[in-house]
């Protein structure tokens, strides 16, 4: 038998090991969300502090199971890091938090590449950015402006540029956009849906994972564009 012939069952077993761990990985991190997300409706905050932190470790574990780019694992990371921030209440947290979220936004945009985009898209985000940061304006704390500003730009372009990797990470894009607008009008002090915590995450978790996910996708598809070759 062949060198070659050796190596191949060997590589299948771990993949279908790397499989199994998958499924159990994003299981976890469905069963974490849920009782995040139940916690936040019930008013519970005790176990939204426990489950919060286990999110996106747990994502971050089923991405490399897939194989995910580092980029998108880096981008999960800043995203843990901005989560446990968030967690305590007050305003050096909250800067501390956006600009993990910054550095995770800069790892998507390194991530989507120079795929393409639809400029009509484009221009759609451009004129949300601007309502919405001239609307935010006044009732921002005046030491907050500038970076939700600058935030909210780096945030619109990550939204805009997800559109490359295909709809999943489009859709994820657009939800993490609404999820952080959601945050910005409750610092804005303006009137709020009921539970709009559970708004929030609910939102931030979908398109964490749709981003993941359309970025496993087409990394996968990549690969085997390449294999082909």
């Amino acid at each position: 038998m062949s060198a070659a012939g050796t190596r191949t069952p060997s590589r299948s077993v771990r993949d279908a090991a790397a499989g199994r761990t998958g499924r159990v990985l994003l299981a976890g991190f469905a069963a974490a969300a849920a009782a995040d997300l139940g916690s936040l409706l019930a008013g519970w905050h005790l176990g939204h502090v426990l489950a919060k932190p286990l999110l996106m470790p747990l994502l971050v574990g089923y991405a490399l199971t897939r194989r995910a780019p580092r980029l998108l694992v880096a981008a999960l990371l800043f995203g843990w890091g901005g989560d446990l921030a968030l967690l305590f209440d007050a305003e050096p947290a909250f800067l501390i938090g956006m600009g993990s979220f910054a550095l995770g936004h800069v790892c998507y945009l390194a991530l989507f590449g120079r795929g393409r985009t639809n400029p009509a898209l484009g221009g759609a985000y451009a004129l949300a950015l601007v309502g919405t940061v001239a609307l935010l304006w006044p009732d921002l704390p005046a030491g907050l402006r500038i970076p939700v500003a600058g935030y909210s730009l780096l945030l619109t372009a990550m939204a805009f540029r997800s559109s490359a990797l295909g709809r999943a990470a489009g859709a994820g894009g657009a939800l993490f956009l609404l999820s952080d607008t959601l945050i910005a009008t409750g610092v804005a002090e303006w009137p709020q849906l009921p539970r709009p915590d559970f708004w929030i995450m609910a939102t931030y978790l979908a398109a964490q994972y749709l981003l993941a996910t359309g970025a496993i996708t087409r990394e996968q598809a990549y690969g085997r564009e390449v294999i082909q070759d």
